[in-house]
């Protein structure tokens, strides 16, 4: 265990017993709990155990403090507040007005954003923000002064109409989901592939690598009102500053969805061109994943676009999830302490040493490697498709998901692919030397499956493995406690 481990999943206050605490209070809310359903006090129970018993690799999961987790417990859950701060649409919200306004102060000072907006919900809802706040400022806003009248209402059916037309014509350019991109970044089934005409950019298919002039060539040509920049499956940091200069080539704004990787750049892990905040128009992240808040989304803007950004509610969001804002706020309040950019580093470094240990026993990475939080593994030299070597380390202990590679041959299903992400096991304090030990542990499962005849889903884990990676891990997790000192 590292010598921070214990204080790895929280910022306890000095001179508290902070376990004991939790302990205390996480015992007194499921007893309420089971006084009126047991059978969710059990689940709870039990989603602990199970978290706190396997090797948890999702790269979009991780661990929330116990201050998080209690925040998001509390009687903000029962307040509407539609509206912005000091603009609600309902009366008595002055202390949601405190939550949102602590949540935007820390995002702004944790990521020098000018603009911070903490309403969104989750990452798509994010996005979905952010995508109609451009197309708002870029278009709805030109379109009103054009018509010599200041709201959309005010507008004629004949102006509306040729309105909504242009709205609903825009281009919109982003890395493609089998590259590593998002689905909310214009995959044709996801809302962004039917609200924009779409099309995606790649990368090298000899290097696996973004192609800066490849991505140029396609943005003029094609010419997009928004460049989407960012990425979920893709294990290799990105040059924001060469974007934005795509970006202003071809008079496209810059949008960056930083949901995976927020946690490095909150951490100054990323850094100059790597931190997309200064280079962006607008960026979107989720407060969980590496950042480790509660599951939910941010937006930071220019100036330009805060005006639009903050009128999320009514344009795309409902009422505002107050009891998550203050979680979101507790959670950015942790990662301004000096200890999350040495976590941060540690994320990154655990990374380095997973896939090194990954690659000398003889997989096959994406990109030959990583440097960032994620690998991501081509199980075909296994011939297995990612869903049966996701379903084979599952029944090991190790929990990944199944992720498409570059032109994958097994489609987004199936897939050929597994991703890996160092943020959680490195909150519970794991370090290169474990990392090593557990890519060991992950060549052991995939070498010893196999596919059962041509069905992509069916597998055969030889008699044994399952039981040795189990408690090869148990071991590394014994010695690296979730939630140290915390008992139910």
């Amino acid at each position: 265990m590292t010598a921070d481990s214990t204080i790895s999943t929280h910022v306890p206050a000095p001179g508290a017993d902070y376990a004991a605490t939790a302990s205390e209070a996480y015992r007194a809310a499921l007893q309420v709990i089971e006084s009126v359903e047991p059978r969710i006090a059990d689940a709870t129970r039990k989603e602990l155990a199970d978290q706190r018993d396997s090797l948890k690799l999702i790269a979009s999961e991780n661990y929330a403090s116990p201050a998080v987790l209690l925040t998001m417990g509390t009687w903000f859950s029962d307040k509407y507040a539609e509206g912005t701060v000091g603009h609600r649409f309902y009366a008595a919200c002055q202390n949601v007005d405190t939550v949102e306004s602590l949540a935007a102060e820390h995002a702004r000072e944790l990521f020098g954003a000018p603009y911070a907006y903490a309403q969104p919900h989750s990452g798509i809802d994010a996005n979905l923000v952010a995508f109609w706040a451009i197309l708002a400022t870029r278009i709805e806003a030109p379109a009103l002064t054009d018509s010599g009248v200041k709201h959309i209402n005010d507008l004629s059916e004949a102006e509306w109409e040729r309105l909504r037309a242009r709205l609903g014509s825009q281009r919109l350019l982003g890395m493609s989901l089998d590259a590593g991109g998002h689905l909310t970044h214009g995959f044709r089934p996801n809302i962004s592939g039917k609200m924009f005409h779409q099309r995606s950019y790649g990368t090298d298919p000899q290097t696996g690598l973004v192609d800066y002039d490849a991505v140029r060539a396609a943005a003029k040509e094609f010419k997009p009102l928004i460049l989407v920049a960012g990425y979920s499956a893709y294990p290799r940091r990105i040059n924001f500053a060469t974007m934005r200069e795509i970006a202003d080539e071809v008079g496209a704004t810059l949008m960056v969805d930083m949901a995976h990787f927020a946690g490095l750049v909150a951490g100054k892990v990323f850094t100059g061109d790597e931190d997309p905040v200064p280079h962006a128009h607008v960026t979107t992240t989720t407060t969980h994943k590496s950042l480790r808040g509660p599951r939910g989304g941010l937006v930071l803007a220019t100036e330009e676009f805060a005006p639009a950004v903050d009128k999320g509610c009514p344009m795309v969001l409902g009422g505002p999830l107050s009891h998550v804002m203050a979680a979101k706020a507790v959670a950015l309040a942790e990662a301004r302490q000096p200890s999350f950019q040495a976590y941060a580093q540690r994320i990154a470094d655990n990374a380095k040493a997973f896939a090194e240990g990954l690659l000398k026993r003889g997989a096959t990475l994406v990109t030959g490697g990583t440097d960032n939080h994620l690998v991501l593994l081509d199980v075909q030299s296994y011939g297995l498709t990612g869903r049966q070597a996701e379903s084979a380390l599952l029944d090991s202990g190790v929990v990944t998901n199944r992720n498409a590679i570059p032109s994958d041959p097994n489609g987004a299903w199936y897939t050929s692919g597994i991703r890996f992400g160092t943020p959680a096991l490195t909150t519970r304090g794991f370090g290169p030397s474990e990392f090593d030990r557990v890519a060991e542990l992950v060549v052991e499962v995939l070498t010893n499956t196999e596919a059962e005849g041509s069905s992509k889903a069916k597998y055969k884990l030889a008699d044994g493995t399952a039981d040795r990676v189990h408690a090869a891990a148990a071991e590394m997790l014994a010695a690296n406690p979730l939630y140290p000192g915390l008992t139910l």
